[in-house]
């Protein structure tokens, strides 16, 4: 596995090492030790999959202390655009946004830390969308942002997104007290 750094600080791209020949291909898509020599540790209790079709945006979300989760994510059919912004009150990097595209067929991950706002959105249609947690669901926890705040400036890639009605009345940054 390799695993790519960012200039926000705990974020990691995990790029595992892909086996493949003419029956297709494999691939390790979880190591606790690797992962811990990468600096990414957890008690992984929960994984999640959504199935989205080209154009549905999902996000920003997270959950709030102390049920907050940290996620390790990945395509396993299709691509998406995945999108995480800083949530930690006290980040030099606190409202700045990365995205990183998750392509089924580069099997690339993307590590989430607790403490940050997350979203995607499905680049073909079928996009199977996999999330593997460090704290089970709550449903009283849960949080966000607007996925199209200004101030945010996030590029989606997609035109007239499909977006859920509870995504399209969250909090923008400036509206926001975050609890990390």
């Amino acid at each position: 596995m390799e695993f790519k750094q960012f200039d926000i600080p705990d974020v990691v791209e995990v790029l595992p090492r892909v086996f493949g020949d003419a029956r297709g291909a494999f691939f390790e898509s979880f190591s606790a030790q690797r992962m811990k020599e990468a600096g990414i540790e957890g008690d992984w209790v929960q994984d999640n999959q959504s199935r989205s079709d080209r154009g549905v945006v999902r996000g920003l979300h997270f959950q709030q202390p102390p049920y907050a989760q940290a996620k390790l994510v990945r395509v396993a059919a299709g691509r998406a655009l995945d999108v995480i912004v800083d949530i930690r009150r006290n980040s030099p990097t606190y409202g700045r946004h990365l995205a990183v595209e998750l392509d089924a067929e580069r099997y690339n991950m993307l590590y989430v830390p607790v403490g940050f706002a997350h979203g995607f959105t499905a680049l073909e249609d079928n996009t199977l969308f996999l999330y593997k947690c460090t704290n089970y669901y709550a449903p009283q926890a849960e949080g966000g942002l607007l996925w199209n705040d200004p101030a945010l400036g996030i590029n989606w890639g997609v035109h007239n997104p499909t977006i859920s009605a509870k995504d399209q009345v969250l909090p923008t940054l400036a509206e926001f007290d975050s609890p990390f």
